[in-house]
């Protein structure tokens, strides 16, 4: 079990290692990445003058998007975890996922005034193949940097380091392996979960899918808040793979897909331009 453990991990470490050295070349100080600098906002001034609704088309692990929007570097109470992953083209959505993530994060900002998140990858700006991410092909896949603890107080030491964020690992109980005193917001997790399904409802949206590492589930619906996502029809996994389990437990992924719709998740091709309620 052990030996088993230290392959996978290990696994996971290359696997980072060629994301770092072929998506994200540079790395910048905690500073740096904060700073809403003159390239990011020419970027994003460039990358937004598209108002065509978003077309979602084919699968999360098989698709393409069209009229993509970029999610904003940084909001209120939250910031895109990597500025040289963002200025490569990796912060893009589907219209309607972008939204209902700006208000689930409008929403948190008022609930929880003092709190701040990251968001990690999402998708090319015309969808496909994003590496090393399987999914992430059609604006529909999104991932959320798990918000961390230490002494019971909000904890942001690791959200400052870029796309190596993805290479920290977390034991089964949710404690960094580096420093046990540092552990995963699980209930907190669980409650954004539940706001990011409740806002892309509203969207013509749903979530399809969770994606968490096996092992952190218990730790996860055993909070306020995740024993209400656990009685929820909101789908997490009942099982990965080792190495994309490894992966999933600094973060957590979420697909979405369209409400009602029996088919693969966002295989339609309707587009969904609704303005999402207050």
């Amino acid at each position: 079990m052990t030996s088993n453990k230290i392959q996978f991990t290990g696994a996971k470490k290359i696997g980072l290692s060629l994301l770092l050295l072929l998506s994200v070349p540079t790395f910048l100080n905690a500073q740096e990445r904060l700073r809403v600098d003159y390239e990011i906002m020419e970027y994003m001034q460039l990358k937004s003058n598209d108002d065509t609704a978003s077309a979602a088309i084919g699968t999360v692990g098989n698709g393409t998007l069209k009229h993509a929007k970029l999610m904003p570097y940084k909001g209120k109470n939250f910031i895109y975890f990597d500025r040289d992953s963002y200025l490569a083209g990796r912060g893009f959505l589907h219209g309607s996922v972008r939204n209902s993530v700006l208000t689930t994060y409008d929403s948190l900002s008022r609930a929880l005034p003092h709190r701040y998140f990251n968001i990690m990858e999402c998708s090319n700006e015309h969808g496909g193949e994003m590496f090393p991410h399987k999914t992430h092909q059609n604006g529909m896949s999104i991932d959320f940097m798990m918000p961390l603890i230490k002494n019971n107080k909000p904890y942001y030491a690791l959200d400052t380091i870029g796309a190596t964020h993805y290479a920290l690992n977390f034991d089964d109980d949710g404690k960094y392996t580096r420093d046990p005193s540092v552990s995963i917001d699980f209930n907190l997790v669980a409650r954004k979960i539940l706001l990011l399904d409740y806002f892309a409802r509203q969207n013509g949206l749903n979530i399809f899918k969770v994606i968490i590492k096996i092992e952190l589930k218990d730790e996860l619906f055993a909070t306020e808040y995740g024993k209400l996502l656990k009685a929820s029809d909101i789908y997490v996994v009942q099982g990965l793979s080792p190495l994309i389990n490894a992966l999933h437990d600094d973060h957590f992924h979420i697909d979405f897909g369209h409400t009602y719709s029996k088919t693969p998740q966002a295989e339609s091709t309707e587009p969904f331009d609704r303005v999402p309620v207050e």
